[in-house]
């Protein structure tokens, strides 16, 4: 596994998706791994709506020294995005301008669209305002690539492979990768290869 790392000591970032998709755990995950190596952390989530199918964001501020737990508005350095519409909700409120978003490209229709009041985009239209607002994007079907690893509900999982390899962090992969070996050690073989998946799979996208 190539060791990707930024050089910053200090990154802002969301994870925005809906309940039940793993966003508090892959904010713990993510933590476990800064806080190891001395970094400040703080976590928290908003919206409120944690219940499965609600929309939810979870901070993320490592640095350092880090006093509030909140993103200010336009500062996030990037977006893991775990379902299309809400990574592009959160990216028009917290994304600086240039930032990097990861997307899951795998759709969880809202209450609104199966009670019919509302449509869901089309994913290329998601994308393609996506693409208006960072300055990076990158997508995957991490669902798919869950399945393929043995267990669908690992696809946080997936999404924090895909992070690590994009090398946006102030810390390394296999720093990341043994996070999640520590956080989750049930089914762990499962949510190792889950990792590796995502990981690849933004390898071999940001080496075309």
């Amino acid at each position: 596994m190539a060791l990707a790392t930024s050089k910053k000591e200090e990154i802002t970032l969301a994870i925005a998706g809906v309940g039940g998709q793993g966003t508090l755990l892959a904010s713990q995950i993510i933590g476990h791994a800064a806080v190891k190596l001395g970094f400040s952390v703080r976590i928290s989530e908003t919206f409120g709506m944690s219940q499965r199918g609600g929309p939810v964001v979870s901070h993320i501020r490592i640095a350092k020294q880090v006093y509030s737990p909140l993103i200010p508005l336009m500062t996030a350095e990037l977006i893991l995005g775990f379902e299309p519409i809400e990574a592009l909700r959160a990216a028009t409120r917290f994304l600086v301008r240039g930032g990097s978003v990861i997307v899951n490209t795998r759709t969880i229709y809202p209450v609104e669209v199966n009670r019919g009041d509302m449509k869901y985009p089309p994913l290329d239209k998601i994308i393609e305002a996506l693409k208006n607002i960072a300055g990076e994007v990158v997508t995957l079907d991490a669902t798919s690539l869950a399945i393929k690893a043995g267990n669908p509900i690992s696809a946080n999982i997936v999404m924090l492979g895909a992070l690590a390899a994009l090398g946006k962090l102030p810390f390394k992969p296999e720093e990341l990768r043994e996070a999640v070996r520590e956080r989750v050690p049930r089914d762990v073989e499962t949510n190792l290869k889950a990792f590796d998946l995502g990981f690849q799979a933004i390898k071999e996208q940001l080496a075309k």
